[in-house]
């Protein structure tokens, strides 16, 4: 048996065999419990922070998270190994498999010269070798597992290619109000179910309204959380300073520090 403890350096193969020998009998109690179900959450929570690692542009930091997400890949195709359903090779071949037929341009006689043909050639196989026969299916094959404000960008740019969009930007905002509007009318009802209903109408219209405007919904609304920390964080310095305490004030007088601290331009 190898010794792992004394190597300089690892490969993939390594890093299969290491998952294997941690779900062998005398491995690893923890990872001998495991199962596809079980890791499902630290599949997501890797790749956020490999997400988070690209966002700063901080290498080190990438070579670390792509790692994690590379220890969940062979995790779950150790778990298929063992169940005979597939193994890491055929995970690979069927990628491999999929860019060579979804790149007839380099792999074959297509020619695209540009990258909205390039796409559009890409829409059309997936559409194809994915069995979707209506608009309808492309829609419902946007995964439920994305964040609620991805998703639904991500329908209402597929639903774009049917022509069911707004002709413009403004259109689309002029939704929102329609759907504000509708919001309050059911708060004034307290119908919860209605309530919810029309909140989720109108993100959604926000969502489209982003699209058009072309930001994504998703990252604006980070972005505007973080907005949020750092306000809250110098509101609260500035509460400190004058010797009291948040929780004690009412809003009106912590919304009176939050417009000074709103009023730093850094913030």
């Amino acid at each position: 048996m190898v010794d792992y403890t004394q190597k300089e350096t690892y490969q993939i193969q390594d890093l299969q065999e290491i998952v294997r020998l941690l779900r062998s009998p005398g491995g690893c109690p923890w990872d001998k419990e495991q199962n596809h179900t079980s890791i499902r959450n630290d599949f997501l929570e890797e790749a956020y922070e490999a997400v988070e690692a690209i966002d700063l542009l901080n290498m080190d930091m990438m070579r670390e998270e792509l790692g994690d997400v590379l220890l969940q890949v062979v995790f779950h195709c150790t778990l298929a190994e063992e169940e005979k359903a597939f193994d890491f090779n055929a995970v690979c071949d069927e990628i491999c498999k999929k860019l060579i037929i979804r790149h007839p341009h380099v792999f074959g006689d297509v020619v695209a010269n540009d990258t909205e043909t390039v796409l559009n050639n890409w829409d059309a196989i997936k559409k194809e070798t994915k069995h979707q026969e209506t608009y309808t299916d492309t829609l419902q094959a946007v995964a439920k597992s994305l964040p609620a404000l991805a998703r639904a960008q991500k329908v209402g740019k597929r639903a774009k290619k049917a022509g069911m969009d707004f002709r413009t930007a403004q259109d689309a905002f002029s939704c929102i109000q329609a759907e504000h509007d509708e919001l309050q009318e059911a708060m004034q009802s307290a119908d919860q179910n209605r309530i919810e209903e029309e909140f989720g109408d109108l993100l959604f219209s926000c969502v489209n309204t982003a699209r058009h405007l072309g930001i994504d919904a998703e990252q604006a609304l980070s972005r505007a959380t973080e907005k949020f920390i750092r306000r809250f964080a110098a509101t609260e310095q500035l509460v400190t300073e004058s010797g009291k305490n948040m929780p004690d004030l009412p809003i009106e007088e912590l919304d009176l520090y939050w417009n000074q601290a709103k009023q730093q331009t850094d913030l």
